[in-house]
């Protein structure tokens, strides 16, 4: 990177911060944490800032992300893609512009579709998505908004389409667990990485 960039990536960092809370230094923070960035950072090319953020708690930290992983990188009738999906279509609806961005920007990536990010986080109904996937977004959006209303003729809906009990678990959790990391988010101002932007376009 020229000395121009370098000095424009650092004017940006300081106008715009990554979160209002303090972000702690890599070398302040405990071994398995600083492990874990580093290791993503050298897959991604660049540490995105919800790490950074959590970083200012650890315990929460590793909470957040044993949940995260095992919700997201699970195997099962609801495909990678499909999880990034939930993100994204909730996301919007808690008007959580790091999540939507960043999760914008995997789905992109696992659905190996340029446009299908934009789509969702607009208007999931218009999408260029199956009708499956479609009554998935609606029962995700269903518990964003109104879990207490949920019954069984929604188990009986996606059952139609070929869901079973242990999907709509996944998506609801999918659904709680972003809920709160959307309002997170929020809250610590978290600023979505520049590069998220620009992947899998």
């Amino acid at each position: 990177m020229s000395e121009p960039d370098k000095q424009q990536n650092e004017s940006r960092r300081v106008s715009h911060p990554v979160s209002r809370f303090h972000i702690p230094a890599l070398n302040e923070l405990p071994a398995d944490i600083r492990e874990r960035i580093e290791g993503v950072q050298e897959k991604a090319g660049f540490i995105p800032n919800v790490f950074l953020t959590l970083a200012h708690r650890p315990d929460e930290f590793r909470a957040f992300f044993a949940y995260h992983d095992a919700l997201m990188e699970k195997t099962g009738n609801l495909t990678l893609a499909e999880r990034e999906m939930i993100v994204v279509a909730t996301s919007a609806a808690n008007q959580c512009q790091y999540c939507v961005i960043a999760h914008g920007a995997i789905l992109r990536i696992r659905a190996k579709n340029p446009l299908v990010a934009d789509q969702v986080a607009l208007n999931y109904r218009k999408a260029d998505i199956s009708a499956r996937q479609k009554a998935m977004l609606d029962f995700a959006l269903k518990v964003t908004d109104q879990a207490y209303a949920v019954g069984e003729d929604d188990f009986t809906a996606l059952a139609e389409h070929g869901f079973d009990e242990e999907d709509l678990w996944d998506i609801a959790a999918i659904t709680a667990f972003f809920g709160m990391s959307n309002r997170m988010a929020n809250v610590t101002n978290m600023r979505a990485n520049d590069e998220f932007y620009t992947l899998g376009r």
